[in-house]
């Protein structure tokens, strides 16, 4: 699943470990979903979406749909 997260990440001037602890995860855990070797469980794309007040669907694409 291709996503955002990097990039809405180093707008925000956060670290992956920063993220990490917004969000209740490790660092390997963001760092894997940012590579997209990971996909996020639905809670987690949820908690994602309220930190950076965006929809799901505007931080992650699925591509088979692209």
């Amino acid at each position: 699943m291709k996503n955002r997260l990097k990039v809405l990440r180093a707008e925000r001037d956060l670290t992956q470990a920063q993220l990490a602890s917004e969000t209740g995860v490790s660092r390997q855990t963001i760092n894997a979903i940012e590579k997209g070797k990971f996909d996020p469980s639905l809670p987690l794309a949820f908690r994602f979406a309220r930190l950076f007040d965006l929809t799901i669907e505007e931080i992650f694409e699925d591509e088979q749909e692209v």
